[in-house]
């Protein structure tokens, strides 16, 4: 149980690059005062050591980094405290972060989120610069093996499109949780 007396929660934000879910992420974090964690930049603080990972495939590189991200939450929850997430998923990982909800009492809410038109999408990925300190920016043809390797997913979830104002996006996300997120008895 939070602070409020609120089950703590952990919320999933994933789809290809450049679909907004980092800006989505971060502000529900600063709206609901958790932590958010990230994918991107936990593969960026992993730079220094990238000598050692080179040596993975690229699927034990990638639990690697699953495994990070769910140290992170796992110790929030432990903690009675939400968690952020911002990463891109698969069925296969929504599941592992549903245990790991399940095992805390937390309740998990999923978004995805895309960019239904191509266009736009493709202006997005080629015009940003976050700045991720060991981190490099990804061009579209990263975004089109992304599309293979991480079909949408079929879990319950809420989805959210980039091509709608962010403000809205971020209303119909709080929305979401707050339709679920009731007191817990205390």
């Amino acid at each position: 149980m939070d602070a409020d007396g609120v089950q703590p929660l952990v919320v999933v934000f994933t789809g290809l690059p450049g679909t907004g879910k980092s800006t989505l992420a971060e502000q529900v974090a600063r709206t609901v005062g958790a932590p958010a964690f990230a994918g991107d930049w936990l593969m960026g603080a992993l730079e220094p050591a990238h000598w050692a990972l080179s040596k993975l495939d690229r699927s034990q590189y990638l639990a690697a980094c699953y495994g990070l991200l769910g140290s992170l939450v796992t110790r929030q929850l432990m903690l009675g405290q939400s968690a952020i997430v911002d990463d891109l998923i698969r069925d296969t990982e929504a599941v592992l972060w549903r245990r790991t909800a399940a095992q805390f009492s937390a309740g998990l809410f999923l978004v995805e989120c895309i960019c239904s038109d191509e266009v736009i999408h493709r202006a997005r990925i080629e015009g940003r610069a976050r700045g991720i300190p060991g981190w490099h920016e990804v061009g579209w043809d990263h975004v089109e093996r992304m599309r293979v390797e991480f079909p949408p997913l079929t879990q319950d979830r809420l989805t959210v499109d980039a091509i709608e104002p962010v403000q809205d996006n971020i209303r119909r996300v709080l929305d979401y949780i707050a339709a679920a997120r009731t007191p817990m008895a205390g």
